[in-house]
């Protein structure tokens, strides 16, 4: 994993323990070790970029759990509990014994969901540099602003033509931030060009989550194939920016196993999805290095619905026919597994078999329909973490407050 430029570790769900915190042990060592320059995650960008500042020593927040507060939406426990806590915190430490600020580690997010914060932080950063220019903005956007900040609402108008599209606004929005780079990031410091690249994002963002809101009533597999080709053109875009800075810049990313394993060794690939580990690996091929997790039984935090409560549920065993209970025969409690190996049990592996994933929501009892796929470990993946028995979560709230304009993907389970 060392030489390599980008890797991507999984998660079979969105609230197991194990996966964040041997996500996290393995990060700190590429950090170290391999030189390793930041960490983008499956979450929105400002949100996240809220924690980057707060990493690289650079806002007012006292703790990791203030600089965690933008992640207020559901699902609040993905990335507002003790294990991300815990890795925030040594990720400070760990910059604030760093005698350059420009070999700081960062801190970022791929995730399109936050179109009205986006909006909100386009202006305030316009506001500070070209009043006249935020002004402009503000009508762009006010397209907009008839939803009352319900995207749901937006994608329905828009797409069954009871509403004009905002499309070309946001892009004109966008493009007029690109035109003025030499004027607005090229003031007087990194700071400045730091935070022009973030309030760019922003922009891009809002152009990709329009369209994106306007594509879920069109079809499952448009409006997943639009989120991560977002995600992979984040992480471009990201790069590009870094690379001024490290040359080349090193990139871990933190998502679900179904976003990073290469969907075209899945059921879900043939049916015409990509994911941003295809996107990844097939444009940086051995620069990227992707590990997935597996586990057997345990317990998870999930809600049993979109906006629901958060709860430590219990995950039934895996399926007799699935990875999971193969590897649960094994009798290893833990064990990582090199499937880049050649030999006769990785040959094996090659032969489709279920693979279990659960997202932000888990329901038992419909655990086949709905949380499992098929696919072939050996092309998924490079390796893969196998915990047994896992626990779920720990979140930093005990509830997860409602948020209607945000609905989920429907399969895997709002991964």
């Amino acid at each position: 994993m060392g030489n390599a430029r980008f890797v991507l570790i999984g998660e079979a769900s969105h609230g197991t323990h194990e996966f964040y915190e041997q996500r996290a042990e393995i990060t700190k060592r590429l950090i170290q070790e391999k030189g390793f320059t930041s960490v983008a995650v499956e979450a929105d960008w400002p949100d996240a970029y809220l924690v980057n500042r707060y990493v690289r020593g650079i806002n007012d927040d006292s703790s990791p759990v203030d600089a965690l507060r933008g992640f207020e939406r559901f699902p609040s426990w993905m990335w507002r509990n003790t294990d991300v806590v815990n890795f925030v915190g040594w990720l400070r430490q760990y910059n604030d014994g760093l005698a350059q600020p420009e070999t700081k580690v960062g801190f970022y997010g791929l995730d399109l969901y936050s179109l009205y914060t986006s909006i909100d932080e386009v202006l305030a950063y316009l506001d500070k540099v070209d009043p006249q220019a935020a002004q402009q903005a503000r009508q762009r956007y006010s397209c907009l602003e008839n939803f009352e900040e319900d995207t749901h609402a937006y994608g329905y108008a828009a797409s069954y033509g009871l509403s004009e599209t905002c499309e070309q606004e946001v892009v004109n929005q966008l493009i007029e931030l690109q035109h003025r780079t030499a004027e607005y990031a090229g003031r007087d410091s990194q700071l400045a060009e730091d935070e022009f690249f973030y309030a760019e994002q922003n922009a891009r963002l809002v152009k990709n989550a329009e369209e994106y809101y306007r594509s879920m009533f069109l079809g499952q597999i448009l409006s997943w194939n639009i989120r991560d080709r977002h995600m992979a053109e984040t992480l471009d875009y990201l790069a590009a920016h870094l690379d001024k800075q490290h040359n080349p810049a090193k990139i871990l990313v933190w998502a679900h196993n179904s976003r990073l394993g290469y969907v075209r060794a899945t059921d879900m690939g043939i049916a015409g999805e990509l994911n941003l580990g295809q996107l990844v690996r097939d444009k940086y091929s051995d620069d990227t290095v992707l590990i997935g997790f597996t586990t057997y039984t345990g317990t998870v935090t999930a809600a049993s619905s979109w906006g629901g409560v958060s709860e430590l549920k219990q995950v039934i065993p895996a399926l007799s026919d699935s990875y999971e209970a193969l590897f649960h025969q094994i009798g290893i409690p833990q064990f990582l597994l090199n499937l880049r190996q050649e030999n006769e049990a990785i040959t094996e592996l090659e032969k489709p078999r279920l693979e279990r994933a659960i997202g932000v929501i888990y329901q038992p009892q419909t655990e086949r329909q709905n949380h499992y796929f098929y696919a072939r470990l050996p092309d998924q993946f490079d390796a893969v973490i196998h915990i047994d028995d896992s626990i779920g979560v720990q979140p930093l709230d005990r509830i997860s407050h409602l948020d209607p304009t945000e609905p989920p993907e429907t399969f895997p389970s709002s991964v």
